[in-house]
């Protein structure tokens, strides 16, 4: 398949396959796909606002008025993957059951909540949300769930949903085309950009990797960043083990988990984008080596990524 250029809009991957890209992928500026068969369609995720979300769709009409969104499937339960719902709500809007249930506390909410606080956790917060909208937001979760993998016919389609979480959250899932071999793998894939893991643990998203890998697809849309050929999900994997041992090694020798974010030598991942991530991704490792270690909130998890990345509001 031929290099598919990272720019905003709407990119044909195959004659059924497209994706919707918005660099440059950092916090918030995420990806979509849409799928077409005959005389119907389906959509994964829409994006951060309702502003985006319009963009895009106004960006699929040349496909979809032949071929209406049928299905919405939304990857997982960050907001920048299902806040623009509401403008899709006559589809059929599905996503895992462990997705689902986290909508309901990861609504548009929690982002005024943060975008309120006062300090360094709060500025950082202003800083990378800034460019959107929340407070026009209805919260339009799914309407439709299942648990390990959902089979479709979107117009003689056939396309797989198939649950590889909890890694980045709960219930992270992928969508595959097998005919086309098209994979749009929503924030199990962070390109150019440092993953984070809300959920953990790492070694789970290690294993979603190599199931990614295994469906053998010539296509992957990543949550963020551009199409790749399915060699590049290696680098991703990479991260995550270098983060796991590295982190495992400073718990063995009775390091803290803040101390350990300091003190770990990115080497080669230090020119990704947003590496303070490092610093919800070591709490990952430890809270799956300690269950019963107290957790970090989210403010908290903000504050130290942003003084890791050296922010200054």
């Amino acid at each position: 398949m031929a290099e598919i250029p990272y720019t905003r809009g709407l990119h044909r991957l195959t004659d059924h396959c497209h994706a919707w890209l918005v660099p440059d992928g950092t916090w918030g500026w995420s990806n979509a796909g849409l799928v077409v068969g005959d005389g119907e369609s389906l959509l994964v995720d829409t994006l951060f606002d309702l502003a985006l979300t319009r963009e895009m769709l106004a960006g699929l009409a040349g496909v979809t008025r032949e071929s209406p969104i049928r299905y919405l499937v939304n990857t997982h339960a960050n907001g920048d993957h299902w806040f623009g719902n509401e403008l899709v709500a006559d589809a059929e809007i599905i996503a895992s059951a462990q997705t689902a249930d986290e909508m309901s506390s990861n609504g548009p909410d929690l982002i005024t909540g943060l975008l309120a606080q006062q300090g360094p956790a709060g500025d950082f917060a202003r800083h990378i949300f800034e460019p959107f909208r929340f407070d026009d937001i209805t919260p339009t979760p799914a309407t439709r769930t299942f648990e390990d993998e959902l089979r479709l016919d979107v117009g003689g389609k056939e396309v797989r949903v198939i649950k590889l979480g909890p890694a980045h959250t709960e219930g992270d899932s992928v969508v595959f085309v097998p005919e086309d071999r098209v994979l749009y793998a929503g924030d199990l894939l962070f390109i150019g950009g440092t993953p984070i893991s809300w959920a953990g643990p790492i070694s789970g998203w290690v294993a979603a990797c190599d199931r990614m890998l295994a469906l053998d697809p010539v296509a992957v849309v990543p949550g963020h960043g551009p199409v790749i050929p399915a060699a590049r999900i290696h680098e991703v994997r990479d991260y995550l083990v270098f983060v796991e041992d590295e982190a495992t090694r400073r718990y063995e020798a009775g390091m803290s988990p803040e101390d350990a974010m300091r003190d770990i030598a990115l080497g080669r991942f230090d020119a990704l984008d947003e590496k303070g991530r490092i610093a919800q991704n070591v709490l990952a490792v430890y809270y799956e080596l300690d269950p019963g270690l107290e957790r970090v909130d989210t403010l908290e998890v903000i504050r130290r990524i942003a003084d890791l990345e050296g922010y200054r509001a």
